[in-house]
């Protein structure tokens, strides 16, 4: 396991109250669907067990997660709720997965009868989700195969055929054309379940939504919904904003990066902090040394991109290189100490400072950079 930098003043904090509040939000929009909260890849960076255990506390119904690994990790945790594995597993693999109750996606005709063996050699009766492509043609069964799959699955007394499922490729797209393209998705979808529903085949869970389509299309809400940037108090887009707004509610950010200032110097005009002593100071400043670089997940780009950071309730900029473990900051003539706390992410009084800023800055998605905090920086969980 990743050594967690708990002797040092660089921390993540995770509001268990904004992840409630979240869900809470969400579930305003999705009515009667039931939530599964996503929980990959450490709870997009927020921990994947301090997250999962909020939301649920919060009210979603159910997990997902990317590997077998991380649904070990909340079993390990206690976690009891259901947990989906969200993509087509190796076929050694299998056993570990059903010997800790997690539910497979099968997207293949191979994958069924993987699934078959390994279920019927456990014993007992285990959840599948089958996973349609419908358009994203990353993994999943193509809706003419989709019959044979089940065929496989419905014969085996060991398997449960809890679960159908989608995915969209452009659902947070304002496009027409990606509008365009996530509806033909759902009508692929509703073929198929129509055509299943024909033979008798009803699984008790139906989902396609993300975020973007819990937020963006209301067919696409079926019995379930996915959602993963949304319960961490982001939009995929802001055009999203508007279900929201219609119901009178929103989203809060979950997580605060914070640290404290561990160094302070004067430095004449003209000095050049940091590697590569890339930038000149204007004048005589005081510049602070701040544990956490970008090993810790703080982009490297940000410092040509003039990001900030908070200290005091002010924002201050970058005075040199971002560099491995710590950032150097300009905070001119103001009076800023050693042990003076510091917000790299989040709110400090009135002002704050988003992943949404930090993405725009760096180029990337606000995903990249929830997901790109480093597995030594604590997750504290908060409230």
């Amino acid at each position: 396991m990743p050594v967690e930098g708990v002797r040092r003043p660089a921390w993540a904090e995770i509001s268990r109250s904004a992840l409630a509040h979240n869900v809470a939000a969400l579930q305003r929009v999705l009515g009667p669907t039931r939530l599964c909260a996503v929980v990959k890849a450490n709870g997009y960076g927020h921990g994947a067990p301090l997250a999962a255990r909020a939301a649920l506390e919060g009210g979603a119904h159910a997990l997902a997660v990317a590997i077998v690994d991380e649904g070990i990790e909340l079993r390990a945790s206690s976690v009891s709720a259901p947990i989906l594995l969200l993509a087509e597993i190796p076929p050694e693999t299998i056993p570990d997965a059903l010997s800790h109750s997690l539910s497979l996606t099968v997207g293949s005709p191979a994958g069924a009868r993987h699934a078959v063996a390994a279920a019927e050699r456990l014993g007992g009766l285990h959840r599948v989700h089958v996973k349609v492509d419908t358009g994203m043609h990353r993994m999943g069964v193509a809706p003419a195969l989709v019959d044979e799959v089940v065929d496989v699955l419905l014969a085996s007394p060991a398997i449960d055929l809890e679960g159908l499922y989608t995915h969209f490729a452009v659902a947070d797209g304002a496009r027409d054309e990606d509008r365009s393209f996530t509806v033909g998705q759902l009508a692929v979808f509703d073929e198929v379940i129509a055509r299943l529903a024909a033979r008798g085949v009803r699984p008790r869970v139906v989902h396609a939504a993300n975020s973007a389509g819990a937020l963006g299309y209301p067919a696409a809400r079926y019995t379930m919904a996915r959602v993963g940037l949304a319960l961490y108090g982001y939009l995929p887009d802001p055009w999203l904003g508007e279900a929201l707004c219609a119901h009178g509610v929103d989203l809060e950010p979950a997580l605060t990066l914070r640290a404290r200032v561990v160094a302070a110097r004067r430095l004449a005009a003209g000095e050049r902090p940091s590697y590569g002593r890339r930038r000149a100071l204007a004048g005589a400043a005081t510049v602070v040394t701040v544990p956490f670089g970008y090993a810790d997940g703080y982009p490297r780009r940000l410092f040509d991109a003039g990001a900030d950071v908070l200290i005091n309730g002010r924002r201050y900029p970058l005075a040199g290189t971002v560099t491995m473990d710590q950032l150097v900051v300009d905070v001119g003539d103001d009076a800023v100490e050693v042990g003076d706390d510091v917000v790299l992410l989040g709110r400090q009084g009135d002002a704050s400072i988003t992943a949404d800023e930090w993405a725009r800055l760096a180029g990337t998605i606000t995903w990249e950079i929830l997901c790109g905090i480093g597995a030594r920086v604590p997750r504290v969980l908060v409230d």
